[in-house]
């Protein structure tokens, strides 16, 4: 079974007073839907565009995977434990949160900003917080997050290049940028699809595109 959702439905949150505009796929927030509330382990998947010297202000999270792709500009990340970090286009970030941290998230820019971030709930709550940066993470390396159960895979296609969408329990699909088709269904930029039990599916890009793949268990 396949799922498409589309960017146009996408919850609108952030504080454009602050130069902050969030898109969420999920319940967050104060936006609740009881039915919308996770797909496996992912819990929230949010666009988030961030201003010249905009931000997220110090902030805490517990028991909570969140994995980082930065769309385009740079990232400012620091966190209590005193990791400082910029990440880029084609960098993985991962913050562990486990028993509880807390992190700033900011654009020190003079331009726009622009990143998916997704969280993940873990097999097991609690630990040490942890952290890592994949730099420059290509199409045939698969990123590995065990403590979810989860496989992040990055599909960069040109026009009427294909991609094989992985046999897996489940499998969330986002579009960065371009177009692809995926069985009937064609999906653009922000667009989503959540699919269960699907086989021997492809991705095919009608325009040159970025899209992320997420496997899952159950």
């Amino acid at each position: 079974m396949i799922s498409v959702r589309r960017a146009a439905g996408r919850y609108r949150g952030g504080d454009e007073a602050t130069g902050i505009e969030s898109l969420h796929a999920f319940s967050f927030g104060r936006f609740y839907d009881p039915d919308n509330l996770r797909f496996g382990a992912i819990i929230a998947c949010n666009e988030e565009r961030l201003a010249p010297g905009a931000g997220f202000d110090e902030h805490p999270h517990s028991h909570t995977e969140i994995v980082t792709w930065v769309v385009e500009g740079e990232l400012t990340h620091r966190d209590d434990t005193g990791r400082a970090t910029v990440v880029r286009p084609g960098d993985v970030q991962r913050l562990s949160s486990a028993g509880g941290v807390r992190h700033v998230e900011r654009n020190d820019t003079g331009a726009p900003l622009t990143f998916v971030q997704m969280w993940l709930s873990p097999l097991e709550p609690g630990g040490e917080p942890s952290y890592e940066v994949v730099r420059g993470i290509a199409d045939a390396t698969p990123y590995a997050l065990p403590q979810s159960g989860a496989v992040l895979h990055v599909r960069r296609l040109g026009t009427d290049e294909r991609a094989a969408v992985p046999d897996a329990p489940l499998v969330y699909v986002h579009v960065v940028r371009g177009v692809v088709r995926l069985a009937w269904d064609e999906l653009g930029p922000g667009d989503a699809a959540r699919i269960t039990e699907g086989l021997g599916l492809e991705l095919v890009a009608a325009a040159p595109a970025e899209v992320l793949v997420w496997e899952l268990d159950r």
